[in-house]
């Protein structure tokens, strides 16, 4: 679960999502099941990085960052192979479906 400031209302904000884990780092994917814009969320951790995630039965800080070009690429293909439900999302939309890297802080 990850809990966020509201970009626009300032208020907490908790979502549920499915993460890519890969040692301490976790990605997360603005998908929002292939509609044509991308879910709230997304705007709330670039507009307010410095987030905590649930994670089992941690909860940990995170900060949050977009990936871009070859590095956004590596992580959503594997996303891609791991979650096939991923490529249907991507053939649903005509928008680059963002990549988010949650870093423990």
């Amino acid at each position: 679960i990850l809990h966020t400031i509201g970009a626009k209302s300032g208020e907490l904000r908790e979502t549920p999502l499915v993460a890519l884990v890969e040692g301490d780092d976790l990605y997360v994917f603005a998908s929002k099941g292939g509609a044509p814009d991308n879910p709230d969320w997304y705007y709330n951790v670039v507009a307010h990085p410095d987030c905590t995630v649930e994670v089992g039965t941690e909860t940990v800080d995170v900060r949050a960052r977009v990936l871009e070009g070859d590095e956004r690429e590596t992580v959503w293909s594997t996303q891609k192979v791991l979650a096939p439900g991923f490529a249907e999302y991507e053939q649903k939309t005509a928008r680059v479906i963002p990549v988010v890297l949650l870093e423990r802080r």
